[in-house]
């Protein structure tokens, strides 16, 4: 194991461990001179010192350096440093379709579909380059948090069947092909059945085979058959059962001959989920039933026990009752053997190709022998020439320019115009390339190709759009976290409000309800309440009540009036005011009055004074009807609605004697009384 801080190559520092698997251990890294992150596999101890397996290791990472496709965990770079030797790969955030199986249960048909399709793409791409993954599994297989599947370990499983590790079935039986099990030639096909397995397990929720250890296991994939998926679930649509199932053929040449074919089929389940368009494919004469020799049968054993150890020694019983099966063959004779029909018509189809063969001979022999001569030899002479011009042409190679990145007519009409016209093209989803913008190209651009080269471009279908939540209304956080769990990016702005609550959401863009691609950023308005600011209450004793309503009116603030005689001032004029000029309140509140309502009518000693007026309301009440009495007077001498923000004020307050009992009442309830001094006036 690696310590944290390790640098790699002068270039990569091991950040964090990712995981462990059989033969290797993967670190998160920062690549110091491109300034990202990757993952760095490198290899465990016990294989690094075999030279045979580190050389085939890197010679076959190499190769799968050279693919590039979004199903495909990228590799970067490959290299040594004394005995560490590493693969530098892309890193993908997310968990291995294993995990992702396992938390479902099982997946829908749609899914299912739709990850195989995304699977076999990066396989039909691998092929393409004469890549063979040879160990397809969920473990091998990360499904990002976008629902992109990225396959990983391209070419890097071919390594793993060295001498150094005997059998790669090691950690890998459950999905294994009939022919990995039994040793023997491994091409494309392997990938086809191992992928069918995977699919097997998606659809289920379990693997088809399970054995007591890794032999039992090996031996049901070359003997046995599998449950069909509708007896878990009937609901599984028919047609996908039968591309599985036609994935898992025991016959190599029974199955799908290539990840297109497969594609052509699922694309056809999509399509149509009723049809009946897979094909079963008849065998050949030269591929018959044969028992398994003791020789076959001793490698299976010996190769599936080679990484088990002792935990998974085969135990007698399972194995023995297998075997019989196996060497008897005669379940397997039953299968392929021909009907006599058929076996007539091969036989006389055999015997007209050798008729024509001989008489392919003769004409040949006649033709170099003069027998036929003038015209007819110039005209075969002739012949031959353009049959050669047009081979020529057809193996015509060129420069296959590189289109990624370009819009896919752009794409299109440069490779026709540099005569490549066997173009192809595959679309997808894709949140990081916008839409009808090639993805990537196989073969790969900047290479030789032949013109007339099947190229294929896979295309971009921008982002997936889906309905955007409708949060107005909603606070704030609630609102970020149900966009968030949708796939949205999510950006505030603030206003103030007169009729929206302070924290929660006043309106979006996009709306509510509207279709947008994942990713988008949605702009939340949160509202920040009524806007207040303050404001200097003005001096208005002494004017009358119509210019200083208008001089409050103009600062934002509100007034009430009560009345009040004085020799003073002239009836209407303002006696006194509740603030004192200069105070600083906020807009809005409310400034008490008193207005002159005559003269005084006696000439007796007058007394005056103010009383300041403090908040005595409960916090729990958002406004009263104030009234305040003096010396038990009936009517009020104050008399208005108030809320929290009007306290404190004052009350002008007079009497022909030197004090007075003010009490105050809000909403008719007595809340407190107080005797004023007042001064002679």
């Amino acid at each position: 194991m690696l310590q944290i801080g390790t640098i790699i190559a002068d270039r990569y520092e091991v950040i964090d461990t990712v995981g462990s698997g059989g033969m290797s251990v993967v670190y998160k890294a920062l690549d110091h001179r491109l300034n990202r992150n990757v993952a760095i596999k490198v290899l465990k101890e016990e294989f690094s010192n075999d030279k045979t397996f580190v050389s085939k290791f890197r010679v076959e990472a190499q190769s799968a350096a050279g693919l590039s496709h979004p199903n495909i965990v990228n590799v970067f770079d490959v290299g040594d440093v004394g005995d560490i030797h590493y693969i530098v790969m892309e890193l993908v955030e997310g968990i291995t379709l294993k995990e992702y199986i396992q938390r479902k249960g099982h997946l829908s048909v749609s899914e299912t579909v739709n990850f195989t399709l995304q699977i076999a793409s990066g396989i039909e791409v691998a092929h393409d380059n004469h890549i063979i993954h040879r160990d397809i599994k969920p473990q091998n297989i990360i499904v990002s948090p976008s629902g992109i599947l990225k396959v990983m370990d391209f070419g890097i499983a071919k390594a793993a069947t060295s001498a150094t590790i005997s059998s790669n079935a090691i950690g890998s039986v459950h999905y294994i092909s009939p022919e990995q099990a039994r040793g023997g030639f491994c091409d494309e096909r392997s990938d086809i059945y191992s992928l069918g397995i995977t699919m097997y397990e998606m659809i289920t929720g379990r693997v088809p085979f399970e054995g007591d250890n890794n032999v039992a296991v090996a031996l049901m994939h070359i003997q046995n058959e599998m449950i069909p998926p509708t007896e878990y679930y009937p609901d599984i649509l028919k047609s996908l059962e039968k591309v599985i199932f036609k994935c898992t053929e025991k016959k190599p040449e029974r199955r799908y001959l290539t990840a297109n074919a497969l594609i052509a089929d699922l694309r056809r389940v999509e399509a149509d989920p009723t049809g009946s368009f897979v094909k079963t494919v008849a065998l050949s004469d030269n591929a018959p039933t044969r028992a398994m020799t003791d020789d076959e049968l001793s490698a299976i054993k010996s190769a599936t026990a080679v990484g088990a150890g002792a935990a998974v020694t085969p135990r007698p019983e399972p194995v023995k009752a297998a075997e019989p099966e196996v060497e008897g063959g005669d379940d397997d004779t039953d299968e392929d053997e021909m009907d006599p029909k058929l076996e007539r018509l091969a036989k006389i189809l055999g015997v007209v190709a050798a008729v024509l063969v001989v008489m392919l001979i003769i004409f040949l022999i006649a033709k170099f022998a003069g027998a036929f001569g003038g015209k007819k030899k110039s005209s075969s002479s002739s012949s031959s020439s353009v049959s050669e011009d047009a081979s020529t042409e057809d193996a015509e190679e060129a420069m296959l320019p590189n289109v990624e990145g370009e819009n896919v007519d752009d794409a299109k009409k440069l490779l026709n115009d540099r005569g490549f016209l066997n173009v192809f093209t595959e679309y997808q989803e894709n949140d990081k390339v916008e839409e009808d913008v090639v993805i990537a190209m196989s073969p790969s651009g900047d290479a030789m190709v032949s013109k007339s080269e099947r190229i294929k471009l896979l295309v971009s279908l921008g982002k997936k759009s889906v309905t955007v939540p409708n949060v107005v209304s909603y606070k704030k956080d609630n609102a970020k976290e149900l966009l968030e769990q949708e796939g949205f990016e999510v950006k505030f702005n603030y206003e103030y409000s007169d009729t929206v609550d302070e924290g929660k959401v006043i309106k979006q863009d996009p709306a509510g309800d509207s279709q947008a691609p994942k990713g988008t950023t949605v702009t939340l308005v949160i509202s920040q309440g009524k806007e207040v600011s303050e404001v200097s209450v003005p001096s208005v004793v002494g004017l009358t009540i119509e210019e200083a309503g208008k001089r409050l009116d103009a600062l934002g603030l509100k007034w009430s009036i009560t009345k009040g005689k004085s020799d003073e001032y002239d009836k209407g004029e303002v006696i006194a005011q509740g603030y004192n000029a200069g105070a600083k309140v906020q807009t809005g509140t409310v400034v008490p009055l008193t207005v002159c309502s005559g003269k005084l009518t006696t000439q007796a000693t007058n007394y005056s004074g103010t009383y300041s007026l403090k908040d005595v309301m409960s916090e729990d009440v958002s406004s009263a009807h104030l009234q305040v009495y003096q010396d038990g007077i009936t009517n009020p001498i104050y008399d208005v609605n108030v809320t929290h923000n009007d306290f404190p004020f004052s009350i002008y307050v007079t009497s022909t004697s030197p004090s007075a009992k003010i009490s105050i009442y809000l909403d008719n309830a007595l809340v407190g009384s107080e005797t004023v001094k007042l001064s002679a006036s």
